[in-house]
């Protein structure tokens, strides 16, 4: 059948989409796929590349799922297909309410999602029409442009730099883009940069919103992955917020719960309606045995939120220490499980990211591509067990030792 399809498409009988072709390969499908291909050659590469948890689940959210699993009725489609059983979203509410004293009506304010991603996609999807405008950082997480071309709407660069803290200038975007505008992509704590939000931002970005009928997504997946005393912040705690904005959350960076995809809309009724009419039409709701599990990992397993830190802040210090050695010293932001590192002078990302690789096998991701303005910096990831985050160190400092 693939066959038969290449021919056609060489024939020109079958087109796929234009929006397909202004979007670029998905950095970490890229990522591992060199990857792979070096270690299919036998070399030993150590990935620094991708944030996705190696430790484990917490027991007790194992066990929930076992036992949930063996019961028949959840082998059926899930309960309230596509906006998640009322008992997840009752907890997803009570834990707003306990972690950033935020209130939700889990009847109209809170939605269940596979995957916080899923819900970028459909937010976009929702809110603009085809020639809209939607701002989003840059640098910035790469699905968000990806999901605004699919929607053929126009992306707009809002530079972010560290000079002004990592906060996009509303005072500068152009009056002609602003009238087109109709999203806005904010992400803080931010990937890549670690950057943590402030409560005046984000009044500010709410204020900007309501002034120029602009929808805010809020993608918060690295809430609880906060350090050096920083505070967790949902931007629904501004007054006002919910009159324009949602924000997403997901279990997979709090419980280590990457793979098994489950995360949480919340927010405007009328926002979240929408990208729920998109979603409905898409998927069928999250398995229920994980969305059973998904209410016992909010309600008994912050614990395992406090020991994960634990973990990333030993880890972080390790590489700071390895770069002081080899002639990088920066302050990092207080958020994520990435460093955003600046690279040595005379370096662009692309020739560092090169350097890294060729020299000691250790994969990075360029800061360029996460945007233009990620030049001069790359990202590394601390979800990597312990022995192998110092055997890269131990290469970056034998390597690029000065």
């Amino acid at each position: 059948m693939y066959a038969t399809f290449k021919k056609a498409q060489e024939e020109e009988a079958v087109q796929v989409a234009d929006r397909l072709q202004k979007i670029p390969p998905y950095l970490f499908v890229t990522l591992r796929n060199k990857i792979n291909k070096a270690r299919a050659e036998g070399i030993d590469v150590i990935s620094l590349g991708v944030g996705d948890p190696v430790d484990p689940t917490p027991q007790g959210v194992i066990d929930e799922l076992c036992r949930q699993a063996q019961i028949p009725i959840n082998h059926q489609y899930p309960i309230d297909e596509e906006k998640g059983m009322l008992a997840f979203r009752r907890e997803v509410a009570q834990w707003y309410a306990r972690r950033y004293g935020v209130e939700l009506n889990p009847e109209g304010e809170v939605a269940g999602l596979i995957g916080s991603k899923e819900g970028c996609h459909h937010f976009i999807l929702g809110v603009v029409n085809p020639g809209d405008v939607v701002l989003m950082t840059d640098p910035g997480y790469p699905a968000y442009r990806a999901s605004i071309f699919m929607a053929s709407a126009e992306p707009y660069a809002m530079p972010m730099v560290a000079e002004n803290d990592y906060f996009p200038d509303f005072g500068e975007i152009p009056k002609d883009i602003l009238k087109r505008a109709k999203a806005m992509f904010l992400n803080y704590p931010n990937n890549p940069t670690g950057a943590c939000a402030t409560r005046d931002f984000f009044r500010k970005a709410v204020d900007f919103a309501k002034a120029h009928g602009i929808a805010i997504c809020h993608d918060n997946p690295y809430s609880e992955v906060v350090f050096d005393g920083q505070e967790r912040l949902s931007i629904l705690s501004v007054p006002g917020a919910k009159d324009v904005t949602i924000e997403l959350n997901s279990l997979s960076k709090p419980y280590n719960m990457t793979g098994w995809r489950i995360g949480m809309a919340m927010g405007n009724p009328d926002i979240l309606a929408a990208l729920l009419k998109v979603k409905e039409n898409t998927d069928s709701g999250i398995f229920n045995a994980i969305q059973y599990a998904g209410v016992v990992a909010l309600r008994e397993e912050d614990q395992n939120i406090e020991k994960m830190l634990g973990i990333y802040l030993r880890r972080r210090k390790r590489v700071l220490e390895a770069l002081a050695k080899i002639g990088i010293e920066f302050k990092p932001q207080k958020g994520t499980f990435y460093l955003w590192i600046p690279v040595p002078r005379g370096m662009t990302s692309i020739e560092f990211t090169t350097a890294l690789f060729e020299k000691a096998a250790v994969v990075v991701a360029a800061g360029t591509a996460y945007g233009k303005h990620g030049e001069g910096f790359v990202r590394i990831s601390l979800t990597v067990p312990d022995k192998r985050l110092e055997e890269a160190m131990e290469r970056i400092e034998k390597t690029f030792r000065k």
